[in-house]
């Protein structure tokens, strides 16, 4: 490369690669935390198929089966997601973290006032 760092991987993960997951539309609101405290900037980080996984599961009420099919992936890879952003989120809600969801669409565009701006400089 030519300004001498490594190449580095998007998913520096082992073993299989990720499956490209169906996601619906999302939502303007990415950014949530608790209005009772100062945030320091620890929070928790959901993915969008996590969050996919909780609206079709909890919101829509599918079973684990039919929103793994809906979204492309295996019933055990649905079930670890969802068992993921379910401790994450009960993190937030028991410890007073900020919950925030990755792919900021305000923050790309430089509209949230709580995320960094990407790009600037």
């Amino acid at each position: 490369m030519a300004s001498g760092q490594p190449e580095t991987s998007e998913c520096p993960r082992r073993g299989r690669p990720r499956v490209r997951r169906t996601i619906a539309g999302t939502s303007e609101c990415r950014c949530y935390k608790p209005c009772c405290r100062e945030q320091d900037g620890e929070g928790v980080s959901l993915q969008p198929d996590e969050i996919e996984l909780l609206r079709l599961i909890d919101l829509e009420g599918l079973e684990q089966e039919d929103a793994a099919e809906r979204m492309g992936v295996s019933r055990k890879t649905a079930w670890r997601d969802l068992h993921e952003a379910r401790r994450k989120i009960a993190d937030a809600l028991v410890n007073g973290k900020g919950i925030n969801m990755a792919g900021c669409t305000k923050a790309a565009e430089g509209r949230c006032p709580k995320c960094p701006r990407t790009g600037d400089g």
